[in-house]
């Protein structure tokens, strides 16, 4: 959970371009990443609904419909943490891990559709954001930052009793790699211009609950397959799987709440903008 969700970084660029607060061409930059390209399609009044248009048009015209923030989701199933309905668009979600949904103007959504154009070195990713209508309700079990930022420090004191306990230094060198490489890395810069202080410690926080997760649950980055550590039998990692899916859980609406601060926590000096 180290790397951003693309979700996220649609909707801290996003945001901090609708704005004002970096030129579009920034915002752009940063949503694309490591990606080879975003579109979006779908948006309303459009001539051609299913037209593809660059990010910075997007957000603009997003921008012209009275949309005033983005908001992400993280659902997984059992869990539609984010989401707003209708059942449509929900599945949609669910399906590609993730969505962003708008703030004022119409309500609506985007899904990412992601393509892997090429092989070898010449391989890039094409990303598609698909425009939706969506309900206008308050988003599902999103906690405010001040709820997350509490559950967090529970959930990084268990996550590392779990670690103890699941013998992650027993479960093979491409954890313990992946532990080595956690314990030793460099705090980065997270979110954008116009984010408080605390939902940055938030996302910081919930990044670092959730890399833990991933290397107890053997999917650190560099590995082969899956690593279960000491849990060789079907109860075993049954019981391993149960003790991180609350850390999990935690982690995921922590992130939540930290992108969606922009737009649902009270103004701040960050926030002078909204008055």
């Amino acid at each position: 959970m180290l790397e951003e969700p693309r979700s996220g970084r649609l909707a801290a660029w996003g945001n901090a371009l609708i704005a004002g607060l970096v030129p579009p061409d920034d915002a752009a930059q940063k949503v694309t990443g490591r990606d080879g390209g975003h579109r979006l399609a779908g948006l309303p009044d459009e001539e051609e609904p299913e037209a593809l248009v660059t990010l910075t048009w997007g957000l603009g015209r997003l921008r012209a419909l009275g949309v005033r923030g983005l908001r992400i989701a993280l659902p997984v199933a059992g869990h539609p943490l984010g989401l707003t309905g209708p059942a449509g668009f929900n599945e949609l979600a669910l399906d590609a891990g993730e969505a962003v949904l708008t703030v004022g103007g119409p309500p609506l959504g985007l899904v990412p559709e992601v393509t892997e154009i090429g092989s070898g070195d010449e391989r890039s990713t094409a990303v598609v954001w698909r425009c939706l209508p969506v309900r206008e309700a308050p988003p599902a079990d999103v906690p405010s930052l001040s709820e997350a930022e509490r559950e967090l420090n529970e959930a990084l004191r268990d996550a590392t009793e779990v670690l103890t306990q699941l013998d992650v230094a027993g479960s093979g060198p491409g954890a313990q790699a992946a532990l080595d490489a956690y314990r030793t890395r460099r705090t980065r810069s997270v979110l954008a211009p116009g984010y408080p202080p605390r939902a940055v410690r938030v996302l910081e926080l919930a990044q670092r609950v959730g890399a833990l997760v991933d290397i107890a649950a053997g999917r650190h980055s560099g590995g082969e397959g899956m690593e279960h550590g000491g849990a060789v039998s079907a109860s075993q990692i049954a019981a391993r799987a149960g003790a991180l899916r609350p850390l999990e859980r935690t982690a995921r609406r922590a992130q939540v709440a930290a992108y969606n601060a922009f737009v649902d926590q009270p103004d701040t000096p960050e926030k002078a903008w909204r008055r």
